[in-house]
């Protein structure tokens, strides 16, 4: 029996909620990497699997293909998963975590991208505090949807391991300040605890923070 086929990037928040995902499951990938500042994603053969040449994308055994990190793990644990505790049955639970889903992908995501992007790939040497200011004010909002231990009630699902993924790119660049943030704080120390965080998670973020600041700094010193 063959893997399934993970295209993605370390650097990716949405390829490591994929990851992240497989390994709470237990479903080893055979993870193809995908260099997105050299363009690997534009090249003919991935554009054909995804017109919309985004990752991460993944092929299954029988050829299907995902594309879009949200889609990709329900796909994942409805396939896959031994239960149903990422992505409970319960309609009112299922669409709560929904919700959360399409927040990372409107506004955590979103707004890093819309900061970042810029920065890693047009040569701009420029910080915007409105930008800035504009992605942190997700910590705000995640913190105010943190009424339990996880974003939907006091057991990880699929809205955990999709946000922690957006959340933690943003610390490794702004920092979350705990006095500030309290249960947001507390939420991202839970799931740091996962034994599969760091390898999985955290060195990408760390990884993305860091490649941040290098292309930062050669955009500002091929500005002078």
């Amino acid at each position: 029996m063959g893997k399934v086929q993970l295209y993605t990037a370390k650097l990716s928040p949405p390829g490591r909620a994929v990851e992240l995902t497989a390994k709470a499951i237990g479903l080893d990938l055979d993870v193809h990497p995908i260099n997105l500042i050299a363009g690997d994603h534009l090249k003919p053969e991935f554009v054909k699997m995804n017109p919309q040449h985004t990752i991460p994308l993944i092929v299954d055994e029988d050829g299907t293909i995902v594309y879009d990190s949200h889609a990709i793990i329900i796909y994942l644990v409805s396939k896959y998963a031994k239960d149903d505790s990422l992505y409970p049955k319960d309609i009112a639970t299922r669409a709560k975590i929904n919700a959360a889903l399409h927040f990372d992908s409107g506004v955590l995501f979103a707004r890093l991208r819309f900061y970042l992007e810029p920065i890693l790939y047009y040569g701009s040497p420029d910080t915007p505090q409105d930008k800035i200011d504009y992605a942190c004010k997700a910590y705000q909002l995640l913190n105010d949807t943190l009424v339990d231990e996880y974003i939907v009630g006091n057991r990880m699902t699929l809205a955990d391991l999709s946000c922690i993924a957006s959340i933690a790119s943003y610390h490794a660049i702004f920092p979350i300040d705990a006095a500030k943030y309290p249960k947001l704080a507390a939420w991202v120390q839970r799931l740091e605890k996962l034994p599969y965080y760091k390898g999985t998670n955290q060195e990408g973020a760390e990884e993305l923070a860091a490649v941040y600041r290098d292309r930062l700094a050669q955009n500002r010193a091929g500005k002078k």
